[in-house]
C-alpha cells in the first residue's frame, strides 16, 4: 500500500508530513505567529458553523463546477500561493501546476516561489495567477508585475497583509531563513529525517526562483511598509488584467478597493502567520459581502481543512476558496499521488455534504 493510500483527510496528510519533514521545514509550514492563538481562532470559528441537514431532495446529481472571472473551474477551491512550497518534496510547485491544469483551477504562484515564475504557468496550462509582494522602495515589485505580464498572466494578486513580516517564535527557535541556510543545528534536523534530506539533496537546494534578475535580490525580512493607496493606484494602472487584492479583513478597505477598481477581494488572515490578535477571518466574511454586494467577486481562504469548510464559507459569501497548506503536507506525506489524493478526499467530503444539505449546486447558485 503506498503512502497515499494512507490520506482520508487532511489532519492525516498533517500527521504523515510530520513525521517525513525535517522539524525546521514542518514548523515554518505549520507555524503561525506568536502562541498561535490566532490560528486557533480561525479553526474554532470554522468548527462553531453548522450545517442544516435537509431531508426527502433529489441529490443524486450534484455538481462542483463554478466559474471563476467567467472561467469554468471543475472545484470551487484553488491553490493559494505559498511560498517555497519544494520544501515540501522536490518539484513540489509543478506537481500544483499540473493538479491546476487537471482541474482547471487557479494556482497562486507566490513572488517567492521555489519555480520560476515562466515554467509554473506554462505548466499550469494558463490556469496560474502571479501574487505579488510590495517590498522597499517598490522597484523590484514593479519589475516582476511586468515580468507576470510578459510570461502571459491574466491574474496579479496583491497581498497587503504583511507590511511588516509576523513574528513565528517556532521558525525562529530552528534558525529557518530565506535564502536557506545550513548550519550544525540544521544539518543535525536533516541528518535525523534522510529520505527527505536525500531526496532535496539530488534535487539541489529550494532557491526563491524569481530573483535572478539583475539588481533585484529579496529580502525576506525587508520592511514592506511603504506599500499605500498610491502604490495600488499605480499597480491598477500598469496591470491591463485582473487585479485581487489578498489579506482583506476589515469592510470600509473593502469598500474602497472596490472604489480604486480592483477586480476582486481575497478575505484572508495570511493563515494567522502574520499577527497573532487577528481576528478570524470567516467571522468578517459576511461584513466584507455586504459591503461590496453581491455581484462583486469575493475569495477566501485561512485555515480551509476540508470540504464542508470550504461550503461554510460558500454560504457565508465567498465565490471561491484557496487551499494552502494542507496540499503541502499532502506532497510531504505521499508525493504527487497524496497530493491528488487528498484533492479527492475534500472533493468527496463537499459532494457528501452538499447532498446532506439539500444541495445540487454551489451556493450561491443553489
Amino acid at each position: 500500500m503506498g503512502r497515499a493510500a494512507h490520506i482520508h483527510s487532511a489532519e492525516d496528510a498533517r500527521r504523515l508530513a510530520r513525521r517525513r519533514l525535517p522539524w525546521m521545514v514542518f514548523d515554518y509550514i505549520d507555524g503561525a505567529a506568536g502562541a498561535e492563538t490566532g490560528a486557533d481562532r480561525n479553526r474554532a470559528a470554522l468548527d462553531a458553523i453548522a450545517l442544516t441537514p435537509r431531508i426527502l431532495a433529489d441529490v443524486s446529481q450534484r455538481s462542483l463546477a463554478t466559474e471563476v472571472f467567467g472561467a469554468s473551474a471543475t472545484r470551487p477551491f484553488g491553490i493559494a500561493p505559498m511560498g517555497m512550497c519544494n520544501l515540501s518534496a522536490p518539484g513540489a510547485d509543478l506537481m500544483l501546476a499540473r493538479l491546476s491544469a487537471k482541474y482547471q483551477v487557479p494556482h497562486g504562484v507566490s513572488t517567492v516561489a521555489s519555480t520560476p515564475m515562466e515554467k509554473l504557468i506554462e505548466t499550469s496550462e494558463g490556469h496560474a495567477w502571479f501574487q505579488l509582494y510590495f517590498s522597499g522602495d517598490g522597484q523590484g515589485t514593479f519589475q516582476l508585475a511586468d515580468r507576470a505580464k510578459a510570461a502571459g498572466y491574466q491574474v496579479l494578486v496583491l497581498t497587503v497583509d504583511v507590511p511588516e513580516v509576523g513574528r513565528r517564535p517556532r521558525e525562529l527557535r530552528h534558525g529557518f531563513t530565506m535564502p536557506f541556510k545550513i548550519g550544525p543545528r540544521q544539518f543535525l534536523d536533516f541528518a535525523l529525517h534522510p529520505t527527505w534530506s536525500l531526496s532535496t539533496l539530488f534535487k539541489g537546494r529550494p532557491q526563491m526562483a524569481n530573483f535572478e534578475m539583475e539588481g533585484y535580490a529579496f529580502d525576506r525580512a525587508e520592511s514592506r511598509a511603504r506599500a499605500d493607496w498610491d502604490t495600488l493606484k499605480r499597480l491598477r494602472e500598469m496591470w491591463p488584467g485582473k487585479l485581487v487584492v489578498k489579506g482583506v479583513l476589515d469592510a470600509e478597505d473593502a469598500k474602497r478597493l472596490v472604489i480604486e477598481g480592483v477586480d476582486a477581494i481575497q478575505v484572508s488572515s495570511h493563515g494567522a502567520r502574520q499577527l497573532e490578535s487577528v481576528p478570524a477571518p470567516i467571522s468578517r466574511l459576511p461584513d466584507i459581502r455586504a459591503a461590496v454586494g453581491t455581484d462583486f467577486p469575493l475569495f477566501f481562504d485561512s485555515g480551509l481543512r476540508c470540504g464542508e469548510d470550504v461550503l461554510k464559507s460558500l454560504h457565508k459569501g465567498a465565490d471561491f476558496t484557496f487551499l494552502g497548506r494542507i496540499l503541502q503536507f499532502a506532497i510531504a506525506a505521499g508525493g504527487e499521488e497524496g497530493l491528488h489524493r487528498l484533492w479527492e478526499v475534500i472533493s468527496d467530503e463537499l459532494s457528501i455534504a452538499m447532498a446532506q444539505t439539500g444541495l445540487t449546486k454551489l451556493p450561491p447558485q443553489a
